[in-house]
């Protein structure tokens, strides 16, 4: 809990500005935030040595890629005791893009892209497969309608 009091309104502001655009330049960041890009530089150094930012990610349109499903898998286990023995094997599966450990019906909820389905078809017949695995519920996504970075506020309000 301590390194969250180091982060300042300045830091925020930095990270929600690359939470946009990732590609956005530290000299434009410094601009909009009233700071050298030093300075910037200095603060994404100390977010990245903090655990706070892990990483700069792309926003990718898989349908132009020629992946036109994603579905959500509800993943139920035999028992939660194999929760990071599924994970692993979910980890070898490649259209697995996101897996979270949840409460509720599922204990896993997981992202998978396709490209048609019977790629989709294809998947689900690896992942049923997985050891530990009871059973599977896949929701099809039909339209993205909200895909966005969270968005920080000042500290002060």
């Amino acid at each position: 809990m301590d390194k969250i009091l180091d982060i300042d309104n300045i830091d925020l502001k930095i990270i929600s500005l690359l939470n946009e655009d990732a590609k956005t330049p530290y000299t434009e960041i410094a601009k909009k935030v009233f700071v050298s890009s030093g300075t910037v530089h200095v603060r994404m150094k100390k977010l990245e040595d903090m655990g706070i930012v892990k990483s700069a990610t792309l926003n990718i349109d898989f349908s132009k890629l020629g992946y036109d499903i994603s579905a959500f898998l509800g993943i139920y286990l035999e028992k939660s005791s194999l929760y990071d023995t599924v994970i692993e094997r979910l980890k070898e599966i490649a259209e697995v893009v996101s897996a979270y450990y949840t409460t509720g019906n599922y204990s896993i909820f997981a992202k998978i892209i396709c490209r048609d389905t019977n790629h989709l078809r294809l998947v689900l017949d690896k992942i049923q497969k997985v050891d530990g695995i009871d059973r599977t519920e896949t929701l099809i996504v039909l339209e993205e309608s909200i895909n966005r970075p969270i968005q920080f506020f000042d500290k002060e309000k």
